[in-house]
């Protein structure tokens, strides 16, 4: 069965940040970890946009977010604290969806140094429809094995959304890579710049790309940042 994926982006700047840590280290991610079917659950902070919260949970299946244990805990079933924080905080993507590609392949573990999955980018678009059999074949056998293959990068993934109507972006791309730098590389330049991409980008809608760095709680966001 197809992996899936829970991807929710925040701009918390209208809260106070050390709420909006606790709240989602001291409840939110837990009661998601005790959900079975629920993966690495890991949470990312943006490279230049330090109030902009990034968390991506691996699921064995997108069935997991049907699953009577999860929807105990979501939607009308909210905490009061998860539901006065949402109130606050400025919801940029909220993504549901099966991977698509490559096959059923999990998160690398949580690094212990940030030779080893310090950062995660996330590329959510839409496609126009008459370029969207393009732009599926670009992405599988040029662009996801051409930036997996650079030096750095230690996973690439992408999924379709399997929420009804499509939500907000049909497709999600996520990169797990050793640091944020990686995207400035050489190598990186070489494969994002192909006859192929210029062909299919002007296809692209709303895209929204979000590059981000490790959080790990009781890290200064500045020292974070630095890295």
């Amino acid at each position: 069965m197809a992996r899936g994926l829970l991807l929710a982006v925040f701009d918390y700047a209208n809260a106070a940040a050390d709420e909006f840590h606790d709240w989602y280290d001291l409840e939110h991610i837990p009661e998601r970890q005790a959900v079975a079917g629920f993966g690495a659950c890991e949470r990312w902070l943006d490279t230049e946009e330090p109030a902009i919260s990034v968390a991506s949970y691996d699921l064995d299946s997108h069935d997991v977010m049907t699953c009577t244990a999860y929807q105990a805990i979501a939607h009308d079933n909210l905490s009061p604290w998860s539901k006065r924080i949402g109130g606050i905080c400025n919801i940029l993507l909220r993504f549901e969806g099966t991977q698509i590609t490559p096959g059923d392949e999990k998160a690398p573990a949580p690094a212990a140094d940030a030779a080893n999955a310090g950062a995660l980018l996330v590329n959510a678009m839409n496609v126009a429809a008459e370029g969207e059999d393009d732009f599926n074949a670009w992405y599988d056998q040029e662009h996801l094995p051409a930036l997996l293959a650079v030096p750095g990068t230690l996973a690439a993934r992408r999924y379709r959304s399997a929420e009804a109507g499509g939500g907000s972006h049909r497709y999600v791309a996520i990169y797990h890579l050793s640091s944020a730098e990686v995207t400035q590389s050489e190598a990186w330049a070489k494969a994002v710049d192909t006859p192929w991409s210029a062909q299919v980008r002007p296809h692209f809608r709303d895209r929204l790309r979000i590059l981000s760095r490790r959080y790990t709680r009781g890290v200064p966001v500045a020292a974070v940042l630095k890295e």
